[in-house]
């Protein structure tokens, strides 16, 4: 069962949300981490209690009442407009909506979310709390549920109260409601790598997956998909026994891992940590590839032990990451 910790967010009149992002460095390894809690609203023709949602609270910068939305041409049907924040123009898409969701009143708090070099507003009904949770208490929905709400839940668990909480898969809401992701020149220059390569690489986004596999065939290198840390994990041990079988080195089946941060049941620190720890596998080159891309993520990342750590949807940036893997792993066998 999951906990919540003594932080609280009111649900009424939301304030202001500053991360304490030293306490929750800590947590870096642990396979937890701290999710906000909130409702899209009382659904039309539904006696049921509203819904509980999460957002992990490293990509949200702030939480407020919702301000004056400017609307604005040409945007998808779940983009109410834009509104300027210290600066910065920030597109609002209305959550409800977005989750083919109709509600009996107005969504009125603002979740302003940062995360892939982008900022993004997220109208939601009201919040709740701040609960810190295991990851491997959180699994894969079933398939029923990933298809629902829009195909945005990517996580569930259960909660002491016995509701059940969706982490939301909000790469997928940055990638649907704008042109982040989607140019078709992100894949022109990228050469093939010498060699025939294996990639191992765990992500739980279905659009994340989507992007990284393309990245990979341009790249013409093979590889193995995972959509979490335990499930990569399990490969990798598969793959030594092959090696081991086989009396072949372990780098002639897998070059390299790729993974994600935030991933049910093991997150990508844990994957980390074991990979290094391990003396099967110390020497296997390991890129981190999140949306969790401020530096502290990455200061973070680099304390577990990962090689690289990069920003997610730049496959030119993987591409670079991979490459500069890759010859140096060719030097090093030569």
């Amino acid at each position: 069962m999951s906990k919540p910790n003594k932080t609280t967010v009111a649900a009424q009149g939301a304030r202001n949300f500053i991360h304490a992002v030293d306490e929750r460095t800590q947590l870096a390894g642990t396979n937890r981490l701290e999710v906000l809690l909130f409702t899209l609203g009382q659904e039309l023709g539904s006696d049921r209690k509203p819904e509980i949602y999460g957002i992990n609270v490293f990509k949200v910068r702030e939480v407020i009442l919702s301000p004056q939305i400017t609307r604005a041409p040409d945007t998808p049907p779940s983009v109410l407009g834009i509104v300027a924040l210290r600066g910065t123009i920030v597109p609002v898409v209305d959550l409800a909506k977005f989750c083919n969701m109709s509600t009996a009143e107005p969504p009125r708090v603002l979740l302003v979310t940062e995360y892939n070099r982008s900022t993004l507003g997220l109208l939601v009904h009201a919040v709740e709390h701040i609960m810190r949770m295991e990851w491997n208490q959180i699994r894969v929905p079933p398939a029923m549920l990933t298809h629902s709400r829009g195909g945005l839940v990517t996580a569930v668990t259960e909660m002491e109260d016995g509701r059940i909480m969706m982490l939301l898969d909000v790469e997928k809401i940055l990638v649907e409601n704008s042109d982040f992701g989607s140019d078709p020149n992100l894949f022109e220059n990228l050469l093939p790598v010498e060699g025939q390569k294996t990639i191992l690489f765990a992500d739980d986004s279905s659009v994340a997956r989507k992007q990284i596999q393309k990245t990979l065939e341009t790249l013409g290198l093979h590889f193995i998909s995972a959509k979490n840390g335990r499930e990569a994990w399990d490969r990798l041990e598969e793959l030594h026994e092959r090696a081991e079988l086989g009396r072949i080195p372990l780098s002639e089946l897998v070059a390299a891992v790729l993974t994600d941060v935030e991933m049910p049941e093991m997150d990508g620190y844990v994957l980390t940590k074991l990979i290094k720890n391990d003396s099967r596998f110390s020497q296997l080159p390991v890129i981190m590839h999140s949306s969790l891309s401020a530096s502290a993520n990455v200061t973070i990342g680099k304390s577990v032990g990962a090689d690289i750590y990069i920003a997610k949807f730049h496959p030119k940036d993987l591409s670079d990451a991979l490459r500069g893997l890759l010859k140096l792993q060719n030097r090093k066998t030569k």
